[in-house]
């Protein structure tokens, strides 16, 4: 079993030292979440609330994803970078490529592109993109990249995007290729995340029973387009099996490869200590990591 982390939640400057001491107590990856932009006033289309609004609001700071992993990956050596999640059909998929095989160079190979097609119309709006489209665009995407990180030469001409022909280099460092691990709860996106990711990353589950249920669905997307057999992470927070060593076990048993953990907030202020995060990497290290990595 791995373990990551979501980063965000102590001040800039801290946030290297943060994510060093996580690597030092056996976390396996650290995560960033991406918006490119928030309305003024937050509509209710959260798809994971009861009342359709987000868990963050119009005011909350958001950070360019590649950017600030980079900053992580200049202070660390083995933690894997990965975002939770990349809104990737707001993007042309020759941006995001550069981006992110730019990150995997300097990273050395640690990086893990975790990608959904968002549910705030707005800012495909800004974009002059269409929010219905935005599945369909994603697809196209996920073939794009993967062409542009192994073919010699690559020409696409499709619904959504053309170019080419182009060659595109640096090729990454991983291979065959920098993972693409698909987010999200919708039927779509479980069937995406089992026909073209390489990893899901659970969202929105509300028990093990859910968890199981939606797994399924991603398992059968893979046994239909041929992929049971290649390399799949099954990323979910930790939670959902229900506390301590005996939950965590459960979820693996389910089929996780890869908890989402991290140490309590401030209930008022929703921050964290760099002591904090110390003592808490420090303590789970040692009575969760040592015993179930």
């Amino acid at each position: 079993m791995k373990f990551g982390v979501h980063v965000m939640g102590v001040s800039l400057k801290s946030l290297g030292q943060v994510t060093r001491t996580y690597e030092e107590h056996g976390i396996e990856s650290a995560w960033v979440p991406e918006h490119l932009v928030f309305p003024a006033t937050m509509p209710p289309e959260y798809p994971y609330s009861d009342n359709g609004l987000p868990p963050v609001v119009s005011e909350t700071p958001a950070y360019d994803p590649w950017v600030l992993l980079a900053s992580l990956a200049a202070v660390t050596t083995t933690i894997r970078l990965a975002t939770n999640i990349y809104i990737l059909p707001l993007r042309h998929p020759l941006q995001t490529a550069r981006s992110v095989v730019t990150l995997d160079r300097v990273s050395g190979g640690r990086v893990t592109l975790g990608v959904g097609v968002g549910w705030l119309s707005d800012e495909y709006e800004y974009m002059g993109l269409d929010f219905a489209a935005r599945g369909r665009r994603a697809d196209a995407i996920i073939e794009a990249l993967r062409r542009l990180w192994s073919d010699d030469v690559i020409e696409i001409h499709n619904e959504h995007f053309s170019f080419g022909p182009v060659i595109f280099q640096p090729k990454p460092l991983q291979k065959p290729s920098i993972p693409i691990e698909v987010g999200g709860a919708s039927g779509a996106a479980l069937r995406r995340a089992g026909a073209l990711g390489d990893g899901w990353i659970e969202i929105g589950c509300t028990s093990l029973e859910d968890f199981t249920a939606k797994l399924k669905v991603v398992k059968e997307a893979r046994r239909r387009a041929g992929r049971e057999h290649e390399p799949f992470e099954v990323t979910a927070a930790a939670g959902l099996g229900g506390p301590g060593l005996d939950g965590y076990r459960r979820l693996g048993d389910a089929g996780a490869t890869r908890l989402l953990v991290g140490p309590p907030r401030d209930g008022a202020t929703g921050r964290l200590t760099v002591e904090a995060c110390e003592e808490w990497a420090k303590r789970f290290g040692g009575e969760v990591i040592a015993k179930l990595a």
